[in-house]
């Protein structure tokens, strides 16, 4: 037999609501995929928590899973990739690897006041200039300092050296190689707000205005890179980790989006639209983020991204707390039932609106209710503002763009794209063909993808870009002035939303 063609690639995806493992031959094709659904923890109003426990236990389980479905098959795993929930914070013990607290998930809000302290400050531009970011809770700078500052004793350890701090990705990495190796990626890195992107380096100025020390630090590689071999008695055998990158990092890279102008949007717990920006860093104009979208071969791609916190949250929240909904899937068909909303407008600003607001103390809404409204027109709401949060993004993309060329298709991966009026309504918010591609599990292939070109079993970005393939295709199909209609009614909803923060 080939030997590529008994060689496959393990992807550990980490994400905000569930812990995959999947295998993948070299073209994408799934041969395997074990899943656990992640609890998410609420102990006070805004604060989101996960327990670090439950997140590597379900990742070695669902791992050996998969490597024993590898192995009664026959095929052997070449090497392996990590990709996570970005931000989510967690520092933990160097030497017996406990944690100190549990990890503050990216959508926490607990540090709102610390943001609006360091903004009057004046701190904000040098921040925007060093990270690309803009400071708001969502990142891991002000997450980390919570911690340092609450829990006892934890900042003396760290000014020890005692204290490791880690994003979901190098939190694996140290677990699954015994604590050998503290490392993370660019992309990780470039989502702390403690890490300069113009110099790749961690910045020592950004670390004083937020008091971190910088002994809590791992060290930064490329995304493709020997960063360690899991340990013999975890998964049976010494595998090469030889990728890594953030979720939405990795799934522009599963997407294919490697020329400038190139966007792709993944629709799952958030959403998060990532458009390829060529290899100038430049600061956005219009409240995007600046990111690294990837960096292989000492060659940095930079992405401006727009953050929507709240996607598939919103059909959660239907099915969980309004018991609307018995499963996800359902949301389509009782979309369908009903011609349109009935102008109501649904604002799922369950933890404050990202771009290009930022706003975290935003709240949710749902508006223009009447007699006649009724359970169908409010999920049929929340599947559209999908479509016109997505339309935010794009308008200041477009905005953003200059003399580059933004493509006129937009990729899209993530759960929601399953739902085919969601797709359906992307397509004619934005007046752009909405592509989904054959590999829907983009995230974890670009993270697979990455871990081959380390092993050798792919040689270079151009062929994971030649083995995209288009599975739907959805074209705009309303009328200019319906669009017109329809969004000049979700930016009322939003200003009514913003004029309460």
């Amino acid at each position: 037999m080939n030997l590529t063609h008994n060689r496959a690639l393990l992807a550990i995806d980490q994400g905000t609501t569930s812990t995959r493992a999947i295998l993948f031959s070299v073209t994408g094709k799934i041969l395997s995929i074990k899943q656990k659904e992640s609890n998410l923890y609420y102990p006070h109003k805004g604060w989101v928590e996960q327990r670090p426990d439950d997140l590597w236990h379900d990742t070695l389980s669902v791992s050996r899973a998969v490597i024993t479905d590898a192995q009664l098959s026959g095929i052997q795993v070449a090497g392996i990739g990590i990709t996570n929930q970005r931000e989510t914070t967690l520092i933990w013990d160097r030497n017996t690897g406990e944690p100190v607290y549990n990890a503050i998930v990216w959508q926490d809000r607990r540090t709102v006041d610390l943001c609006a302290k360091l903004k009057d400050s004046g701190h904000e531009k040098s921040i925007i200039e060093k990270t690309g970011l803009i400071i708001d809770p969502y990142f891991s700078a002000t997450k980390i300092a919570w911690i340092l500052d609450n829990i006892e004793g934890s900042r003396a350890r760290a000014e020890k050296g005692d204290l490791a701090f880690g994003t979901i990705d190098t939190f694996l990495l140290w677990k699954l190689t015994k604590g050998t190796v503290h490392a993370t990626d660019v992309t990780n890195a470039s989502r702390t707000m403690l890490f300069n992107i113009s110099t790749l380096q961690w910045d020592k100025d950004l670390l004083n205005i937020f008091n971190i020390p910088v002994t809590l630090l791992p060290e930064v590689k490329e995304n493709v890179a020997f960063f360690g071999e899991t340990k013999v008695d975890l998964l049976g055998a010494a595998y090469v980790i030889g990728g890594m990158a953030g979720d939405q990092h990795a799934a522009m890279i599963g997407q294919g989006c490697l020329k400038p102008g190139m966007i792709k949007a993944t629709y799952g717990t958030g959403c998060f639209a990532l458009m390829n920006a060529g290899s100038d860093f430049k600061i956005s104009k219009h409240k995007l983020l600046t990111t690294i979208g990837y960096r292989i071969g000492n060659n940095a791609c930079y992405a401006l991204e727009g953050s929507i916190f709240s996607a598939g949250a919103a059909i959660q929240w239907l099915r969980d707390n309004l018991g609307l909904l018995v499963d996800a899937p359902q949301s389509e068909a009782i979309a369908l039932s009903v011609t349109d909303s009935n102008e109501v407008y649904f604002v799922p600003a369950f933890t404050g609106l990202g771009a290009p607001y930022w706003k975290p103390n935003a709240r949710g809404a749902i508006m223009g209710i009447s007699r006649e409204s009724n359970g169908a027109h409010i999920v049929r709401a929340a599947l559209e503002a999908q479509g016109y949060q997505s339309r935010d993004l794009i308008n200041v993309m477009e905005a953003e763009c200059g003399n580059m060329n933004l493509t006129e298709i937009l990729r899209i991966d993530g759960g929601l794209t399953g739902n085919a009026f969601v797709c359906q309504f992307l397509a004619d918010m934005l007046d752009k063909t909405v592509e989904i591609p054959a590999v829907m599990e983009s995230t974890a292939w670009g993270a697979a993808a990455l871990a081959g070109l380390q092993c050798g079993l792919l040689t270079d970005l151009e062929e994971i870009s030649k083995n995209w393939v288009c599975a739907h295709r959805f074209q705009p199909q309303i009328s200019k002035n319906k669009r017109r209609t329809l969004y000049d009614g979700w930016k009322k909803a939003v200003n009514s939303v913003l004029a309460n923060c």
